[in-house]
């Protein structure tokens, strides 16, 4: 193995060391035992993730300096870009040749994508309905103690303070639009507009970041690199299909596979362009192992605005009344329950988050009753396709209760907050 010193790797991000620490090696005997495998990557792999750790969109990245903070202006490049979304690229007068390299890198469909699998793992998530944004929207919080997540997070001001709720509800209105039926693979679909509008957001919100005094390249790696990016997708796929069976929902190891490949070219229309990606649940999961082990534990206050503000956002807001407050006063409480059940205790009981007593006993008293309806669904002919309209609808009106008449803005053009 390459001394550490020798590897492209932020000094903050400290797997090479601490894999060989008591600790994770039991854990790497006990998995050998087990299963017969390494629990880890490969150290090309891991290699390869440590590299990504810098990388950012180069192809997105230019399109940003020519257009939106280049003499066209984030304005005209707004609706530029709105206009080729819709229309196509050649509907757009004058385009920079940034951004036909841009759409011609985005509409170009890869060899390796596969319709029927993107299609399959898109109606999971809408099978899951509401229950994905509670678990992925929690389990990322554990990330949010690593100022490589937490500092772009926190300077944007996106995910924090009272902005976090909006934030959040965005990423859920962008997790419905990419996974409606055909939303992937259909030109001028909503979906694959808002990808696009979320990559230019990603860019942009990098590049913003990146010259504050407060980033450190040498320590963090990019701002939204394609490593934390590729994390990303696996909080779409695996992370959450496992963690939905503690709460009684059963995904097939058959449908995971179909997730790990729509969230594959979720990513590529994102911009992800990983130097390995995992593309089987052992892979998976030795990357999330890798990433666990290598933990800094560096966010600080930063990272505690984003954790405590996540449940925080859910709260009654003032003047609301009725039905309303209660639906209100309902997601507070069962986001706060999820917190504690999808957060290790260790972390969780280092930052000031609302009290789960009793609120966690409803997905406990839910588990037999959404076993047996997951059993049903799986057996009765049809009922699959019901229990996804049912979610779809639920997800919808969930959104829109949430979001108070607000709409989705994918927009990060604008000053940091410091």
């Amino acid at each position: 193995m390459a001394a550490a010193a020798e590897l492209e790797c932020p000094t903050s991000f400290k797997y090479w060391a601490k894999r060989d620490e008591p600790g994770a090696r039991r854990f790497r005997s006990i998995v050998k035992r087990l299963t017969g495998t390494d629990a880890f990557p490969t150290d090309t792999q891991a290699r390869a993730f440590t590299a990504d750790l810098f990388a950012g969109d180069p192809v997105a990245e230019r399109y940003i300096d020519e257009v939106f903070d280049g003499p066209i202006g984030s304005k005209r490049g707004r609706e530029m870009l709105d206009q080729a979304l819709v229309h196509g690229i050649d509907a757009v007068e004058d385009a920079p040749e940034a951004m036909k390299a841009l759409f011609a890198e985005f509409e170009d469909v890869p060899d390796w994508v596969k319709p029927e699998l993107v299609e399959q793992g898109a109606a999971i998530w809408r099978r899951w309905g509401t229950m994905l944004f509670a678990i992925a929207g929690t389990t990322t919080l554990g990330m949010y103690t690593e100022a490589a997540v937490a500092t772009p997070l926190s300077l944007a001001g996106g995910y924090a303070g009272d902005n976090a709720l909006r934030r959040f509800l965005e990423t859920s209105r962008f997790w419905i639009d990419v996974s409606e039926q055909g939303a992937l693979l259909e030109p001028g679909s909503k979906g694959r507009a808002t990808a696009m509008r979320v990559r230019v957001m990603h860019v942009s919100v990098r590049r913003r970041v990146e010259g504050q005094p407060e980033w450190d390249t040498e320590k963090w790696g990019l701002p939204i690199s394609q490593s934390y990016m590729l994390l990303t997708l696996i909080g779409g796929s695996v992370a959450p299909a496992l963690a939905l069976w503690t709460l009684g929902y059963q995904t097939s190891k058959k449908e995971i596979y179909a997730l790990i490949h729509f969230q594959r070219y979720m990513g590529y229309l994102l911009g992800v362009r990983a130097r390995w990606y995992p593309e089987t649940i052992p892979d998976v999961l030795r990357t999330l192992a890798m990433v666990l082990v290598s933990r800094a534990f560096d966010a600080g206050e930063h990272g505690a605005e984003l954790i405590e503000s996540f449940p925080a956002g859910f709260a009654p807001r003032d003047g609301h009344r009725g039905l309303r407050r209660l639906r209100e006063m309902y997601n507070y409480r069962i986001y706060s329950a999820y917190t504690t059940l999808f957060m290790p205790p260790s972390i969780r009981k280092q930052y000031n988050l609302p009290r789960a007593f009793p609120w966690i006993l409803i997905p406990i008293v839910r588990f037999p009753f959404i076993t047996a309806l997951e059993l049903v669904r799986r057996t009765v002919p049809g009922m699959n396709k019901i229990v996804e309209k049912i979610n779809m609808r639920h997800r919808e009106n969930w959104y829109r209760a949430q979001m108070d008449g607000r709409e989705a803005k994918f927009d990060a053009t604008g000053a940091l907050r410091r």
